[in-house]
């Protein structure tokens, strides 16, 4: 990853920068946040330049303000995409968010009937919901690329099996539900000499991780501004391969452009990132070192499981409580001052059924995360699991039954609900596994 800052870091107008890193006071007292790859929290500058333009936009219109940002949305933040990305400058655009870009381009796809199209059991329920699409329009073969017994992707099975029948490959970088660091280099080398598309979804790992989409080999490549990159809501990015460009520009044109404020916030954030990584080098990114302590802090507690497959981890942790709801937890942890994250199968929906659960809490590191955060996190956690097992082995009184109801008339059948799931819509159709080869 190139962190050299942009020759424009010097500008004095507050639309290009963002250098403020003052911390609150009072560490023990601040909220707890360790929900990074959710919601990052905005660097105060960040935060106030967006207010500022959101303001400027509410007093003197839309296109007094795009004026104003020409430089930044034209050529800045392609500028500083392109530093993080290791990637030509003119190769990034700015999107509304990671999974409308990949479904944008694989909407323009068409892969003949019977090719094949990769993907993992890690990736999101809204890149699957695009590739079954995909598969339904065009007829051609979704296939699951299986796991190794320790959870890794199996890249010897993907090097035996790829060939010129293989149309796309969808790898995702750092899934949502885990911590899981997939090989997306290594992966790259197996599909070079191919005709395939790779596409890896970087959303979790842009931030905390270097990437570098040359390295990588990847044709396209997108991500989310506001999780470890710390921007706006409704901003993203994607680095597209030249081969790409136009029918992507093509699909792209019918849907919805990022807000200006986001978009200066985005390049406000990504001026951020670049100077605290060049300062602070590995500590400036989400959670070094401090990942160890927050196995502990987990592991430590009574009743508690991992989910972290494979053996290469990032800044992001999943783990359940065997008898204790996921929801009740995190509520708890809230009332705590501690903010984590509650996932569902459906976000995953080819993973985490596998590990047995159907909900789990996930916490995750940031830049700013302390080591007495994550011993509050720990603190916490015991306590919550203390206080709610002890509740839940104490004898409850004895409720009075309600009377029973009087018969209703018999005028008309009752109307029995459908067993089953109600119905949904073919969107929801990611739902369905994929049998794994």
């Amino acid at each position: 990853m190139n962190a050299t800052p942009s020759s424009t870091d010097h500008r004095d107008h507050t639309y290009g920068t963002a250098t403020d890193r003052t911390e609150p006071a009072d560490r023990e007292g601040r909220t707890v946040h360790l929900d990074t790859a959710g919601w990052g929290t905005m660097p105060a500058a960040v935060r106030a330049l967006v207010a500022d333009c959101a303001s400027r936009e509410d007093r003197y219109g839309p296109h007094e303000l795009e004026e104003d940002l020409e430089d930044v949305l034209r050529t800045e933040v392609h500028e500083r995409l392109g530093a993080l990305l290791g990637v030509p400058a003119a190769d990034t655009a700015v999107v509304a968010d990671a999974a409308g870009a990949f479904d944008a381009l694989v909407s323009r796809l068409a892969p003949g009937r019977g090719e094949r199209v990769w993907t993992t059991p890690y990736e999101s329920a809204a890149r699957l919901t695009a590739l079954y699409a995909l598969r339904d329009r065009t007829r051609c073969t979704v296939e699951v690329v299986p796991l190794r017994e320790d959870g890794d992707l199996d890249l010897e099975w993907m090097a035996r099996h790829i060939g010129d029948d293989v149309a796309l490959v969808s790898v995702v970088h750092v899934p949502s539900g885990c911590g899981i660091v997939n090989p997306v280099e290594e992966i790259g080398q197996i599909l070079a000499p191919y005709r395939c598309v790779y596409a890896v979804d970087a959303s979790y790992s842009a931030g905390q991780l270097p990437v570098d989409a040359g390295r990588i080999g990847c044709q396209l490549l997108t991500g989310d501004g506001w999780r470890f990159l710390r921007g706006p809501y409704a901003v993203g990015f994607a680095f597209l391969a030249p081969r790409l460009r136009a029918v992507f520009e093509d699909a792209a044109a019918h849907r919805p452009l990022p807000p200006n404020a986001a978009v200066a916030g985005l390049n406000a954030a990504l001026a951020h990132h670049t100077a605290t990584t060049a300062t602070d080098g590995p500590a400036g990114l989400a959670g070094q070192g401090l990942l160890p302590a927050l196995r502990a802090a987990v592991e430590e507690c009574p009743g508690t499981e991992l989910i972290a497959p494979g053996r290469v981890q990032s800044a992001i942790l999943a783990f359940r409580h065997r008898d204790l709801p996921a929801a009740l937890v995190r509520r708890r942890l809230a009332a705590r001052g501690v903010v984590v994250w509650k996932t569902v199968a459906q976000e995953t929906p080819l993973h985490l059924p596998r590990s047995g659960a159907t909900t789990a809490l996930r916490a995750s590191l940031g830049p700013d995360t302390t080591p007495q955060d994550v011993a509050r996190f720990g603190r916490a956690l015991r306590e919550v699991v203390r206080e709610e097992t002890a509740g839940a082995q104490r004898p409850r009184p004895a409720r009075a039954l309600p009377p029973a109801p009087t018969p209703a008339l018999a005028s008309a059948p009752a109307q029995v609900p459908p067993a089953g799931p109600r119905p949904r819509p073919s969107a929801g159709r990611h739902l369905t596994l994929c049998p794994t080869p």
